[in-house]
């Protein structure tokens, strides 16, 4: 008898949230499992005998806040250069599982360096000739066997794939160091010229750069002026003050675009917190926004977020870099992901840029240092990995796809909530080793209960 009443009391919340078309999506987070290999799957509801505690999840789609850009991450050289290891087919199908809409994670707004990043093989830039004022050298060609074919078949499967593009230094000889790397071993050195000249050549350089890629059929939509323009490190870097920034666009790269007639989008950024504030520096000085399209931002809490809005509510704010981790690729970092997303999206931010998508086998930067990515391939063996991160932002682009409307939700702050052509979506985890059920309401609407799968990421999907 006592079985026969939870099988009432389940069939009657599950047959009310049938009615309004509610599915369940999830990834599975056991540990043990392959997780990147268990693609999303769509949740059968248990017979619980004891639901425990049910949170109640209060969604109001009528309030709605910023538009999404979508989800996506970086294309590097040490990526490009271990799935160019891969024979055709096989990079292909890792392609095509990262970015097809339909039959992948749909990667849809994604990142690129400016010359090398720390990911780089090794420190290069497209002006290699000091002096070279006019670019009369300037060249692309290192990246036409790595970078520039990783990006090309990005939208092989996915033709409206948006990029965004950031250095991580000048060429060497537009810095007083004389180095795109080694910041760390001269601070004082690390830094762009503060020369007209200087300043000239180097908005040339942008502008080849995005001519070239153009001639590539490769469009950069945003270009963001510095990578962490804070930082000293031992690859390449450069430190630019948001005065120097702010000088160098206004008065001598958007002119240039302007007259080399270069849609590209300027950002300023990419700002992060550590040990200063430049995103809010950059917000409190309004002389400098006509010339910036928005602000960049990576590794920043959600109250120096909400500084920045509230400094410059006009202006767009976008995510630019991931948690880049230490190269474990484990199913507990993982299961930090949706909630670090959620710290972004959450507080307004249009967008989420995972950090390296692709690695080799080594998982190490040109610089020895490891970090994670959605991917590795082993480029001897020619085999492919895919890790824990893979199969969550999988669940997550899918349901987060540019054009989709944040909703308002009453519930706990890692949750995610979204509309899109008459659906709703929320985006919830279950760290419990047990089914869990929450309740949902639907505005004023009834409520109705749904159940999450055991150690899982899921996506509720449900009708307006």
């Amino acid at each position: 008898m006592k079985m026969l009443l939870v099988c009432v009391l389940i069939f009657t919340a599950y047959s009310i949230s049938a009615q309004k078309n509610v599915k369940v999506h999830y990834v599975d987070l056991n540990k043990g499992n392959d997780v990147g290999k268990n693609f999303i799957k769509e949740y059968t509801p248990q017979v619980l005998e004891d639901k425990g505690r049910v949170r109640t999840i209060k969604l109001y789609p009528e309030i709605e806040f910023q538009t999404l850009d979508g989800i996506g991450g970086a294309f590097n050289e040490i990526g490009g250069e271990a799935l160019m290891s891969l024979p055709t087919k096989m990079q292909d199908e890792v392609m095509e599982n990262i970015f097809s809409v339909h039959d992948g994670a749909g990667f849809s707004f994604c990142r690129t360096a400016v010359g090398a990043s720390d990911f780089g093989i090794d420190a290069y830039s497209y002006s290699e000739v000091e002096g070279d004022y006019d670019m009369k050298h300037f060249s692309i060609k290192r990246e036409k066997k790595t970078v520039i074919p990783y990006i090309q078949k990005a939208y092989k499967y996915n033709p409206e794939m948006k990029l965004f593009a950031s250095p991580w230094s000048p060429p060497a000889w537009m810095k007083y160091s004389g180095y795109m790397d080694r910041g760390e071993e001269f601070p004082d050195q690390n830094r762009l010229k503060d020369e007209p000249e200087i300043y000239e050549a180097y908005a040339l350089y942008f502008s080849k750069y995005i001519s070239a890629y153009g001639k590539k059929d490769i469009k950069v939509d945003r270009l963001v002026v510095q990578n962490e323009n804070d930082a000293n490190t031992k690859y390449p870097s450069c430190v630019m003050s948001v005065d120097q920034m702010g000088k160098f666009v206004k008065n001598y790269l958007k002119p240039r675009f302007d007259a080399d007639q270069i849609n590209t989008e300027i950002w300023a950024g990419t700002f992060r917190t550590f040990g200063q504030l430049d995103a809010i520096e950059f917000a409190a000085k309004n002389e400098f926004h006509d010339a910036f399209d928005g602000i960049g931002i990576q590794y920043t809490g959600q109250q120096h977020i909400q500084d920045v809005k509230n400094l410059t509510p006009e202006m767009t704010i976008m995510h630019t870099e991931g948690r880049c981790e230490d190269g474990k690729n484990t199913v507990a970092q993982a299961s930090k992901r949706l909630k670090e997303v959620a710290g972004y999206i959450n507080y307004g931010v249009t967008n989420y840029c995972y950090w390296n998508m692709i690695l080799n086998e080594t998982t190490e930067s040109g610089w020895d240092w490891k970090q994670n990515s959605l991917i590795n391939i082993d480029r001897q063996n020619k085999t492919v990995s895919y890790n824990p991160d893979f199969t969550v932002f999988a669940l997550i682009s899918k349901y987060l796809q540019p054009g989709v409307v944040r909703i308002a939700h009453f519930s706990r702050p890692t949750i995610i909530s979204v509309k899109k052509d008459g659906n709703i979506y929320v985006l919830i985890q279950n760290d419990e080793d047990s089914p869990k059920t929450h309740r949902i309401q639907l505005g004023n609407d009834e409520p109705f209960e749904i159940q999450l799968p055991a150690k899982s990421v899921s996506a509720v999907e449900m009708k307006l």
